[in-house]
C-alpha cells in the first residue's frame, strides 16, 4: 500500500513536470517569436530609411551616334542596265571600291562617238564666234571710217553755207547800193524834165536822163537777180549740209545694225559653246557612273537588286551597306512624363541582349554586367505612341569601375537602360509608386549653352 502511494506520488510529479516543461518551452518559442519580429519591423525601418536611387527605365535598340556611321543604301546615279555584280552579302568593302556595273539604255548616249562629235561641232561653233568677232571689228573700222568722213563732208558742207551766206550778204548790200542810184537817176530824171518844160534843158539832156534811169533799172534788176541766186546758193549749201548728215545717220545706222548682228551672233555662238561643253562634261560625268562605287568603308548587309540584265531607274537603291568601326549609342524611349527631369549628361545604366546582367534598380552601383553611358541628346517632339527618343552615348573615358561597351555589338539589337536621377530614402519611393507620382528633382536641369537644350 505504501508502495502504490509512493508510486503515484512520484507520477504525479513527474507528470507536473513534463507540463512545466512544456509551459516553459511555448514561452520561449512565442519570445523567440517576438524577437524575430522585432529584429524583422527594425530591419524593415533601417531598410525604409536606405538610400534609393531612382531612375527612369526605357526600352529601344543599338544605334550609331553620327548619321554616316548608321546603315545606308547605296544608289545608283543614272539608269542603265546591270551588267556585273562585283560583290556579295556580307562582304567588307573600301571606300570607292566597285559593288556593280551598268551599261547605258538611254538612245541618247548609245553613240560610242558621241564626244568626238560634239567636240567638232564645239569646233565649228568656234569658228562662228572667231567670224563673229571678225566681222564686229570690221564694223567697229567702218564706223570710225563712216566718223573720219563725215568730220571732213561736215566741214567743207559748213564752209560753203558759210560761203554763200557771204554770198547773200554782198548782194544784199549792192542791191541796196543799186535802188539808190536807180531813185537818184529818177529823182533828176523828174528835174531834167520839168527844166524841159521851163525851156532850161535840151531835148538831148532829157533823153540822156531818161537812158541812165533805163540803164540803173536794168542793173537792179540784174542784182535782184543776183542776190535770188546766192540766196537759192545758201538753200542748196544747207540742204546738202542736211543731205550729208541725212546719208551719214543712214550709213550709221546700218554700220550699227550690222555691229548688233555681229554681236548677237557671237552671244548666240558663245551659248552654243558653253551648252556643248556642258554636254561634254555631262557626258564625261555619265560615263563615270557606269560603275557604282562604295562611298565608304563598310559592310555589304543586302543587295536590293538580283541578277545580270534588269533594268535599274536613275536613284534607284541596289543594296544596304553598313558602315565599319561605328561610333555606336543606344536610343531608348521614355514616357512622357519622365522627359522633363532628364537632363544632357545625365548618367544612364545600359543592359544589352545578349550579354548576361544582374540590374538592381535601386542600387545601380551593385549592378552586374551593366554598362555606363550619358545623354547625349533628347527628342524635341514625341514619336508615334507617345513616347520620346533619348539618345545615349558611351562614357569617354572610360571610368575605372565599369568596362567599355562591347565591341560585338550591332545596330539594331535591343537594350535596356535606366537614366539615373536623385537619391532618396525608400519609404519615399515606396510611396511615389503607390501613388503614381513622377520622380523627384531637388533642381531644375540646366539648359546646354552649346545645344539649348
Amino acid at each position: 500500500m505504501a508502495n502504490h502511494k509512493e508510486i503515484n506520488h512520484k507520477a504525479h510529479w513527474e507528470n507536473l513536470g513534463d507540463k512545466t516543461s512544456r509551459s516553459l518551452l511555448r514561452v520561449r518559442k512565442v519570445l523567440r517569436f517576438e524577437r524575430i519580429m522585432l529584429f524583422v519591423f527594425i530591419f524593415f525601418i533601417i531598410i525604409l530609411f536606405l538610400p534609393w536611387r531612382q531612375t527612369i527605365p526605357g526600352k529601344g535598340t543599338v544605334t550609331a551616334l553620327r548619321p554616316q556611321d548608321r546603315p545606308q543604301t547605296v544608289q545608283n546615279q543614272i539608269g542603265g542596265r546591270i551588267e556585273r555584280w562585283y560583290v556579295s552579302e556580307g562582304q567588307e568593302v573600301k571606300l570607292g571600291d566597285t559593288i556593280l556595273l551598268i551599261s547605258e539604255i538611254s538612245q541618247s548616249y548609245f553613240d560610242p562617238e558621241l564626244p568626238t562629235r560634239l567636240r567638232e561641232q564645239l569646233s565649228a561653233k568656234q569658228g562662228s564666234e572667231e567670224a563673229a568677232k571678225q566681222k564686229m571689228r570690221a564694223t567697229q573700222s567702218q564706223i570710225e571710217a563712216l566718223n573720219r568722213g563725215l568730220t571732213f563732208q561736215l566741214v567743207a558742207a559748213e564752209n560753203k553755207v558759210k560761203q554763200a551766206i557771204n554770198y547773200v550778204q554782198s548782194d544784199s548790200a549792192d542791191l541796196v547800193a543799186v535802188q539808190q542810184f536807180y531813185r537818184v537817176s529818177q529823182a533828176r530824171l523828174e528835174r531834167y524834165e520839168q527844166g524841159f518844160k521851163d525851156g532850161l534843158f535840151s531835148l538831148t539832156d532829157i533823153e540822156t536822163r531818161r537812158l541812165n534811169v533805163q540803164n540803173d533799172n536794168a542793173k537792179l534788176i540784174a542784182q535782184e537777180n543776183k542776190l535770188n541766186t546766192s540766196r537759192q546758193g545758201l538753200l542748196n549749201a544747207q540742204i546738202e549740209l542736211d543731205n550729208i548728215r541725212a546719208k551719214y545717220q543712214e550709213s550709221l545706222a546700218k554700220a550699227q545694225s550690222d555691229m548688233g548682228t555681229a554681236l548677237s551672233g557671237q552671244a548666240t555662238a558663245q551659248g552654243d559653246i558653253a551648252k556643248l561643253r556642258n554636254e561634254i562634261a555631262n557626258i564625261d560625268f555619265r560615263r563615270g557612273m557606269y560603275v557604282v562605287r562604295a562611298p565608304q568603308d563598310g559592310y555589304v548587309i543586302k543587295t536590293l537588286k538580283a541578277g545580270i540584265g534588269e533594268n535599274i531607274k536613275e536613284g534607284e537603291s541596289v543594296a544596304t551597306l553598313q558602315p565599319k568601326d561605328p561610333q555606336v549609342a543606344a536610343e531608348i524611349y521614355v514616357n512622357a512624363m519622365d522627359v522633363p527631369l532628364i537632363a544632357d549628361m545625365s548618367e544612364v545604366r545600359l543592359q544589352f541582349e545578349g550579354w548576361p546582367s544582374v540590374q538592381f534598380s535601386g542600387w545601380p552601383s551593385v549592378a552586374v554586367g551593366t554598362f555606363a553611358g550619358k545623354v547625349f541628346s533628347i527628342d524635341r517632339m514625341a514619336s508615334a505612341d507617345g513616347t520620346y527618343r533619348v539618345l545615349v552615348k558611351q562614357v569617354t573615358p572610360v571610368p575605372k569601375a565599369d568596362e567599355p561597351w562591347p565591341i560585338q555589338l550591332r545596330q539594331g539589337s535591343g537594350v535596356y537602360g535606366r537614366v539615373i536621377l536623385n537619391s532618396v530614402p525608400v519609404w519615399y519611393e515606396i510611396w511615389r509608386q503607390l501613388n503614381g507620382f513622377p520622380p523627384s528633382l531637388k533642381e531644375a536641369p540646366k539648359a546646354d549653352a552649346a545645344t539649348g537644350k
